[in-house]
């Protein structure tokens, strides 16, 4: 299957770690160029160096912590270039704990975060998809709009606000060429896996590397996703093979989640 992105434009969240930088660079190996968006200037110079020189990639600097401020620099970088065909909302998980221990703030920072800045951005680029009749709108979540997880209360609440937000206008767009789709990462090799296999140790008080081969175990694959593996999905949602497939929600976990 060819799943050529050549003369497609992607503005990749997150871009400078885990599951956002795998997924920027498996795009532009398909060809597209790509635009890194994260708060970490030095950080998004480094992963545009190993992008591959196919594509006149760039970044833009912005904070998820201020939708404003996410504004201006995106509307900015817009009035002086094209927009994009591909958008990947991908933003940091909340802090983990209980959900009856959760603060307002921590709800009202984790909406702003993900909810807010997603729609943000859907609203300042759907009018260039509209025009191309091509949009792919990919929503990073988590298997938790299935299946609520222990210990991520506000993670579980903000993800399926999100869920209904991509479903609601998965219906609005889909008219135009745009798809809007969820990919759910299970326990995938990144810096917030282990913070929540840190804080189960803890809680379990065992050692971190025997929660890490306990929680391997969840699954039947029983081992952790790579990265790259979460970002294969991402690429085949925003090529043209995948323009039939509208709002739905994708586990990307090895099997761990136990509902359809």
């Amino acid at each position: 299957m060819e799943l050529n992105l050549k003369n497609k434009s992607a503005l990749v969240c997150g871009s400078t770690q885990g599951i956002g930088r795998a997924t920027a660079i498996a795009l532009a190996d398909e060809g597209a160029r790509i635009t890194l968006i994260a708060r970490n200037e030095q950080k998004l110079k480094q992963v545009l160096s190993k992008l591959p020189k196919n594509a006149a990639h760039d970044y833009i600097v912005a904070d998820f912590s201020d939708p404003q401020q996410l504004k201006s620099q995106v509307a900015n970088y817009l009035s002086s270039n094209t927009g994009f065909h591909i958008l990947v909302n991908n933003t940091g998980g909340p802090r983990s704990g209980a959900i009856i221990e959760a603060t307002l703030e921590e709800f009202e920072s984790a909406f702003t975060q993900h909810l807010k800045c997603n729609h943000v951005l859907t609203q300042l680029l759907t009018p260039f998809m509209k025009s191309e009749q091509y949009g792919r709108i990919i929503n990073v979540i988590s298997t938790s709009v299935k299946e609520p997880i222990e210990g991520l209360g506000v993670s579980n609440t903000i993800r399926n606000a999100v869920g209904n937000w991509s479903k609601t206008l998965s219906f609005e767009l889909g008219g135009f060429g745009i798809t809007v789709n969820n990919v759910l990462p299970g326990f995938t090799e990144t810096e917030r896996l282990n913070e929540i296999i840190d804080i189960k140790a803890k809680k379990a008080k065992v050692s971190f590397e025997e929660m890490e081969e306990l929680m391997k175990t969840y699954t039947p694959a029983k081992r952790f996703a790579k990265p790259e593996e979460t970002a294969n999905a991402i690429v085949f949602l925003a090529s043209e093979a995948a323009s039939y497939i509208n709002g739905v929600n994708i586990p990307v976990d090895g099997g761990r989640t136990k509902s359809l």
